[in-house]
């Protein structure tokens, strides 16, 4: 069985790019897990993706993550790539 790998990255954005980068990041496609942390390394929304998942089925992921930015003014995004 063919197991794929994956690995992690962290980038700290300030708020007003949140949703700027999670769109960038999810069209990259091979993205498996985005988390977003506070300051404080709190966990505060975590959105699982998987292959496919475009499009209008992200516009409520997207509107709860612009809501976010507007309460945090800095912020982590934790990525869980899937090595090819």
């Amino acid at each position: 069985m063919d197991e794929k790998k994956t690995r992690t990255e962290e980038f700290e954005v300030d708020g007003d790019k949140i949703v700027e980068t999670v769109k960038r990041l999810v069209r990259e496609g091979n993205i498996r897990r985005i988390t977003i942390k506070d300051a404080a390394g709190m966990n505060l929304i975590e959105i699982p993706l998987t292959l496919g998942v475009v499009g209008t089925v992200l516009v409520p992921v997207l509107a709860a993550v612009g809501a976010l930015a507007a309460l945090v003014t800095h912020c982590s995004i934790v990525v869980e790539r899937i090595d090819k």
